[in-house]
């Protein structure tokens, strides 16, 4: 969450020449409902299962960057999808600057608490070792620019022999 994962996701894509797909906005543009509302109506476990649905379709499309919801991950089938139909990296971020970077967000469910800080540390504890599980790549996305962390990205993914022109 906040890690950069939509601005950093289309920047790249279009380096790569792919098509920019975001698993929430895949949701909220078929069920014509935002994030909030459908937590609000089905609570998370409806949301996940749309979650779950639109991974499992989108996994096996060619020629896309696909940027998931933070939570995704969370569900085995959903790792195993991803592991297996692309290449994972991890934006990882810190908990500081998911605070600083969600100060005024008030659209994310998970974060509509008094407490802020607690859930994104207890989020951090759940998730990463999931995220690292399956991740070909890993980067922090920490106070440098977005077009950093792209170059970062394509030349972390050359290092590690995927083919990626530069």
């Amino acid at each position: 969450m906040a890690a950069g994962k939509t601005t950093i996701g289309r920047m790249l894509a279009n380096e790569l020449g792919l098509t920019f797909k975001d698993t929430d906005r895949e949701i909220e543009h078929r069920t014509g409902a935002d994030i909030p509302w459908i937590f609000d109506m089905e609570g998370e476990t409806g949301f996940r299962e749309r979650e779950r649905q639109i991974l499992a379709e989108l996994t096996t499309e060619s020629g896309i960057l696909l940027a998931t919801g933070g939570g995704s991950v969370e569900l085995e089938e959903n790792r195993r999808n991803l592991r297996s139909r692309g290449i994972v990296v991890f934006l990882d971020t810190s908990v500081e600057l998911q605070l600083d970077r969600t100060r005024k967000d008030k659209k994310r469910p998970l974060l509509r608490t008094d407490d802020r800080e607690k859930v994104l540390q207890e989020l951090k504890l759940k998730r990463d070792p999931l995220y690292s599980e399956i991740a070909d790549i890993r980067v922090f996305t920490g106070e440098s620019g977005s077009r950093k962390m792209v170059s970062v990205i394509l030349q972390s993914l050359r290092d590690e022999g995927y083919p990626v022109v530069l």
